[in-house]
């Protein structure tokens, strides 16, 4: 009998950037919301061209705009440059649960964009990725092989554009003039 063991789902939080200093510490870029829940998804993952490696941080302090950590085991600089660019993972299942009707980003992206609009419904494109404005968010939509056409549209994502969000469809149906 064999068992198989599956890769848990990841998810990108951050990415390392560049080195800090002369012993080994690295700048590291948050994907978070606040930069420091970072920390709270661990282990974090590493993927190198000789596999998945999990990366374990001992110190870490938040330097300007970004946050600097110390990989253990790395103490030299030389050798925390192998590490500069590269993304950092978590897996899914460690994301907390969210609310009804409350999606993470992640979830959104790739799902058909319909728009039903006098009377009609059209296909815009899918979610490319979304944008944070401040005032709210917005769904960048790629117009894709199904769709009216191939343009770019930036739609608020709040409630009176954004009526129903189905997963299970991977469908998000909006109030949008396909004009605009």
């Amino acid at each position: 009998m064999s068992s198989s063991l599956t890769k848990p789902e990841t998810l990108v939080v951050g990415r390392i950037t560049t080195v800090f200093g002369v012993r080994g510490w690295v700048k590291i870029f948050s994907y978070t919301e606040q930069i420091e829940t970072l920390f709270d998804y661990q282990p974090w993952w590493i993927d190198t061209p000789t596999g998945r490696q999990q990366i374990i941080v001992d110190d870490w302090k938040r330097h300007t705009d970004c946050l600097v950590v110390h990989i253990k085991g790395v103490d030299d600089r030389d050798i925390a440059r192998a590490w500069c660019n590269q993304d950092i993972s978590i897996d899914k299942s460690q994301l907390p649960d969210l609310h009804r009707e409350e999606f993470y980003w992640y979830q959104l992206e790739g799902l058909a964009v319909v728009s039903h609009f006098e009377g009609q419904q059209i296909r815009l494109g899918v979610v490319k990725s979304l944008l944070e404005t401040g005032a709210n968010d917005v769904l960048v939509i790629a117009g894709d092989t199904d769709s009216i056409d191939r343009e770019e549209r930036l739609v608020p994502y709040v409630d009176q554009f954004v009526t129903k969000i189905d997963l299970a469809t991977k469908t998000i149906d909006v109030i949008w003039d396909p004009e605009f």
